[in-house]
């Protein structure tokens, strides 16, 4: 059995960090480990993780809230594994589409795997008209610069080969990691696969994070680290 890091961002998810854990190991196609990083969640998420200790390899307690990116860096130092994925713990994408996700990479035939809501036939739930708008332009503003052509650079799911994911400076601390990550492995003679994903994206009202300002945030980003020497 493949043996493969789970890196799992988490800020207050009280409704969701139980049902997620259980998702992620109901799939049976990989020997998990699974790391949390809890972003100082104030909800009683940390009540929670505590309680599910024994199904957690690594459980990083910040000691304030710093972001996304820096969650994800800590999580990355964590882990073990020849590959690491980034699972969000909001629900919004489902670790059924693991094996798709990591087989480019068993087959030897990619060194990055990004995914994707707007290139596949997956279910979708139907959403925000602005926010996909916005979507597009932060990634064709990526794609030019980086000269991919991915079609969702902001998706949660990203999957790296270990060594190549710990080669990389990560700097951002919030949401800016996602233009980051792209800029930085565009750079790098890397083979790059891109798999079409479900998605079940959360209203407002249902807890979803990203706003507007990490959008200018996004193209602030996608400047400094594609300029970058």
């Amino acid at each position: 059995m493949h043996k493969l890091s789970v890196i799992i961002p988490c800020y207050n998810e009280l409704f969701t960090i139980s049902e997620i854990l259980e998702k992620v190991l109901k799939n049976k196609k990989f020997d998990y480990e699974i790391i949390v990083v809890d972003d100082f969640s104030t909800d009683g998420t940390r009540d929670i993780l505590k309680n599910l200790a024994n199904k957690i390899q690594h459980l990083v307690l910040n000691e304030k809230n710093y972001g996304k990116g820096y969650c994800i860096r800590q999580g990355i130092k964590k882990s073990t594994n020849d590959i690491i994925l980034i699972q969000d713990a909001d629900l919004e994408y489902d670790p059924l589409d693991y094996e798709k996700l990591v087989n480019p990479i068993l087959y030897k035939k990619a060194d990055v795997v990004i995914g994707s809501r707007f290139v596949s036939s997956e279910e979708k739930r139907v959403l925000y008209y602005w926010h996909r708008l916005g979507n597009a332009f932060i990634t064709l503003l990526s794609n030019i610069f980086s000269n991919l052509n991915l079609s969702d650079i902001e998706c949660c799911y990203k999957v790296f080969k270990s060594d190549v994911i710990k080669s990389i400076n990560l700097e951002e601390d919030r949401f800016g990691f996602e233009p980051e990550v792209i800029a930085k492995v565009s750079k790098k003679n890397l083979r790059i696969f891109e798999v079409g994903v479900r998605y079940y994206g959360r209203k407002y009202s249902e807890g979803k994070k990203i706003t507007w300002k990490d959008g200018f945030s996004a193209i602030r980003c996608i400047l400094k680290y594609n300029l970058q020497n």
